[in-house]
Order: structure tokens, then sequence, then C-alpha cells
């Protein structure tokens, strides 16, 4: 255990180099949360909802709100985007960036309503695009190596799903599943790839991430100690640990360790995460 339980609904775990410093967020509380390299923890108020977030290419953060995206500085000043959408029983809820720098961030009803989500990008210049509609529980987004595959999890459908991925039109192309996972073993959540095209999942109400190969074949398990696991990153100085959120939601005070993050030693090194708007060459 790398923190005591510090959130309600722990989620959406990044690691920023630059500030060696592992960032994540209490969602519905509407807090972003810091742990430094000399192991203090602070916590940041945003909103209502801070849902997702990653590095700027030129300094602080981009963080999904409520209902659209914010600019965060070093500082913690925060410029809010207009919103993306005005239905108030949808939120934002997981996100990432493509390796362009285009912020993506998907969205549910609060209630869950089936097929009430979308998946939208935020692109340098500030516009918002719709990228996937009619999902439900828009969760983990994450791309392969070499940028050439994208993944994404839309939690009621028990699978992890990959698309061919343009980057130069960040279409998304050619939907297959990639991992269905049997409900006994709970439900797919965020998810991270490694440096050799492995995928990380957390899997809500299964107390565990699970490892598979790019072709969909489980080689590795991670068990918690709480049920509710959320997402995770990798990070650390060489990229060699691996950071996982997990979350109280409507546990009801019966897990003890419920909303800690926690450490593992995969034995394999993960990807540096992509900054919004980084500059292209």
């Amino acid at each position: 255990m790398l923190t005591k339980p510090l959130a309600h609904h722990g989620e959406g775990p990044v690691w920023v180099a630059r500030d060696t410093s592992l960032y994540w967020v209490d969602m519905l509380a509407g807090d972003v949360l810091q742990l430094d390299g000399a192991g203090q923890v602070s916590r940041h108020h945003l909103g209502s909802v801070t849902a997702a977030l990653r590095p700027r290419a030129g300094g602080g953060l981009v963080v999904a709100v409520e209902r659209g995206f914010a600019l965060v500085e070093p500082d913690w000043t925060v410029r809010e985007l207009p919103e993306a959408f005005a239905d108030s029983s949808i939120r934002m809820n997981d996100g990432g960036c493509d390796p362009r720098g285009r912020f993506y961030c998907g969205t549910m009803a609060y209630d869950a309503t089936p097929g009430a989500g979308t998946l939208f990008r935020l692109d340098p210049d500030e516009s918002v695009h719709v990228v996937l509609n009619g999902v439900t529980v828009s969760n983990g987004l994450a791309w392969s190596p070499d940028g050439a595959t994208v993944y994404y999890v839309d939690s009621d459908t028990q699978r992890v799903d990959a698309f061919d991925f343009d980057a130069d039109s960040a279409a998304f192309q050619n939907r297959r599943p990639v991992v269905t996972i049997d409900q006994d073993l709970g439900s797919p959540d965020g998810l991270t790839v490694d440096a050799e095209g492995g995928l990380w999942v957390a899997l809500w109400d299964g107390a565990a991430v699970h490892r598979y190969s790019p072709e969909g074949r489980l080689d590795a398990v991670i068990e918690l100690p709480t049920p509710r696991v959320s997402a995770c990153t990798f990070g650390g100085e060489r990229l060699d640990q691996l950071f996982i959120t997990t979350s109280a939601f409507n546990l009801g005070g019966s897990h003890d360790l419920a909303g800690a993050v926690f450490r593992a030693d995969p034995g394999v090194a993960g990807l540096p995460a992509s900054c919004y708007a980084a500059l292209h060459h």
C-alpha cells in the first residue's frame, strides 16, 4: 500500500516525470491529489467532479471536469473551457491523451443509463469533438507503444476493444474485441499499456489488475485487498512501478483499505504519459 485511504472514489492515476509526482483524482469530491517525490500528498479542489487528467506540454494539467474540460496552471489556477455538453444527468468519467497531444474523456450517466455516454476529444486548439456515441460507462483508454492501436473500455460491455488509430485524423477505425472478462471476475475499468504492448486492466469489484497480451491472453494477475480497483498507471524513475487506485464508492464502509493507492512491481516498464497539446515537429 502506497497511501492510506485518501480518496472516496480514487481514479485516473498518472505519473508526471517532470514533477516526480503521481497525480490521481477523488472524482466525486472534485479533487486532484498529488503525491510528490518527498512522499507528501497535497489535495486540490477544482469543482464538483474531477474525472481524468494529463500533464500539459507547457506545464500544468488538463483536467476533465463534470461537463467538459479545464486547464490548470502549475500554481493550480483553473481556467474552465466551455461546457462540452449541458445534460446534468451525465458526467465525465475517464480518459487519456493520444501521442499527438489530443486529450480524450468519455462520459456516463450518473445512473449508468445504457447508451447515454459519449467519448469526447479536446484538440490542442481547445475545440471539442465527438469520437464515439452510445457508450454506457466510458472508461479506460490507452495507446499501443507504436501509437497505431487504441484500446478502449466501455465497462458495461465487459470488454476491452481495440481500434486502428490514424494519428493524422485522430480517427478510431475497425473496432474489435481484444479481451472479454467474465462478470464473476469484475468489470473492466481503467487500463494502461506497458512498453511491451501488454494491457493492464483494473477490475472493478474484482479486487485485481489483470495483464493481457496484445492478443488478449491473460498472463499476469495482481491481487488487491479491496474490491473496487479503478485504474492503474506506470510510474517511478524507470516507469517500472505500477500504481493502482481503488474506490470506496457504494461500499458502505465495509472495506478498510478502499480508497487507498497501491504500488506493485510488475516486472515490466510502462510508457511515459503523453502530454496535452504537445508541440509537433
